[in-house]
């Protein structure tokens, strides 16, 4: 026998055995509820929120008492990590939107797959011959390991945006869901509580017809409420409920499908009330550090700029330039001391390497929950917040923690795990699909 011959059974056992151990493990559902807080599920008969279908998964199963996200708590960094276990600093999508000072990408967010640095757990689960579905999941365009998906993205938020998403859909994915269900893409897509209930249908159709290994499911219409109506109102409170059924519908059909489902409950980040904006980009302009068009309120050039909203990150034009760091420096030490702005603390690049926040900021200015700062450069100073509720403050904020809960077969064990970091979620979740994440900082949770 020759050695070519000895390696190629040597490749086909591999394969075999690889197949047998996807056929062996369960699969598994996750579904991202943005915005839910664990408060919202763990004391929902003392809040008045009716939610059997949570809580029927948190007595069968294991839940945190609360996740601690990342830096900044915004929603495309979170779903990163909860897909890779890491933080941003090493996966790369450091935040919602882009960093545009000039706003030459027209705000567009990090959409794009390619962009995260390391391995997912769809990579994983594909690598192992399992099948990967995804729906509205955040940073998924152009997903190669994911093999039916229906990523989240929009650009003009007009009908045309709907042609757009078909055209980055897998082919022929949205023609069939369509089809199974009665529902337009139109109505699937979208942040509406009724935009996620359709797409909870498209989830269940699609685990029915293709029986992934692995799915991902982003609901987004409890976060655009709490944005609204803010956290623990009325509004927000319906719209869980509302959620809670879909989700109770999901899961029934999708057991029928795969009796042995594993059912991963996650969100991204938590919320607080809003009551006041804040708008620094005055004091920037006057300390010269940007220029603005005081026709078109746009950016004509810029040496430091803020990033971000509840929390800022502070770009620098030249990270090197020793003068224009201190320049900064003085200038945030001078607002943070200013009550009127709501300023929490500021750190420096060294305090966001260990809070695991992207390197290209060199400062990080943290509000009061209660403050965020203004998207509008022509707004005052400080006035009324223009919505109701936030998130992305530091993740040391307890008003900030995220929810985990897991039941199902293959989940052997019930029960508070107390406070969990997100990045152990992504391992555990290879654990149970037996496949591996070895880049993953986190752990398996038990």
């Amino acid at each position: 026998m020759t050695i070519a011959t000895i390696a190629q059974g040597m490749g086909a056992a591999c394969l075999l055995l690889a197949g047998t151990a996807m056929a062996q493990a369960a699969p598994v559902l996750m579904v991202s509820v943005d915005g839910l807080r664990p408060g919202d599920v763990l004391e929902a008969d003392k809040r008045g929120i009716k939610i059997p279908t949570l809580h029927g998964l948190v007595e069968s199963g294991v839940y945190a008492s609360g996740v601690r996200n990342v830096l900044p708590t915004v929603t495309y960094p979170d779903h990163t990590t909860l897909i890779t276990g890491v933080w941003p600093d090493r996966h790369g999508i450091a935040n919602n939107l882009t960093f545009d000072p000039k706003q030459d990408n027209y705000g567009g967010w990090y959409w794009y797959s390619r962009d995260i640095k390391v391995k997912t757990l769809w990579d994983a689960v594909h690598a192992a011959h399992g099948t990967v579905a995804s729906l509205s999941w955040p940073v998924s365009v152009g997903a190669a390991s994911i093999d039916y998906d229906m990523p989240e993205y929009w650009r003009a938020h007009t009908a045309e945006d709907f042609k757009l998403l078909r055209a980055l859909t897998t082919p022929g994915l949205a023609d069939q869901l369509e089809k199974a269900t009665g529902v337009a893409l139109g109505d699937a897509d979208g942040e509406t509580v009724e935009n996620d209930i359709n797409r909870t249908r498209y989830a269940a159709a699609l685990i029915a017809a293709k029986h992934p290994r692995f799915t991902t499911v982003h609901l987004r219409g409890l976060d655009h409420v709490e944005h609204m109506a803010g956290p623990s109102s009325p509004e927000a409170n319906h719209a869980l409920e509302q959620l809670d059924g879909a989700i109770g519908a999901l899961i029934a059909a999708a057991r029928k499908a795969e009796p042995d489902l594993v059912v991963a409950i996650v969100s991204d980040h938590g919320f607080a009330p809003v009551t006041h904006d804040v708008n620094l980009v005055p004091a920037f302009v006057q300390a010269g550090l940007i220029t603005i068009d005081p026709k078109t309120q746009k950016v004509t050039d810029w040496k430091a700029e803020p990033w971000g909203s509840a929390s800022a990150a502070i770009m620098l034009a030249d990270p090197k330039d020793a003068a224009l760091k201190s320049k900064v420096s003085d200038l945030l030490t001078k607002l943070a001391a200013d009550p009127r702005f709501g300023i929490d603390r500021v750190i420096d690049a060294a305090e966001i390497a260990k809070m695991g926040g992207t390197p290209m900021a060199s400062f990080w200015i943290d509000f009061k929950p209660g403050y965020e700062m203004s998207a509008n450069p022509a707004a005052p100073e400080v006035g009324p917040g223009t919505q109701k509720g936030t998130h992305g403050y530091f993740p040391t904020h307890p008003e900030m923690r995220a929810t985990f809960i897991l039941a199902g077969p293959g989940v052997g064990k019930k029960g508070s795990l107390g406070d969990i970091d997100m990045r152990d979620i992504a391992p555990t979740l290879a654990r149970i699909m037996k496949v591996s994440l070895p880049n993953a900082d986190g752990h398996p949770l038990w």
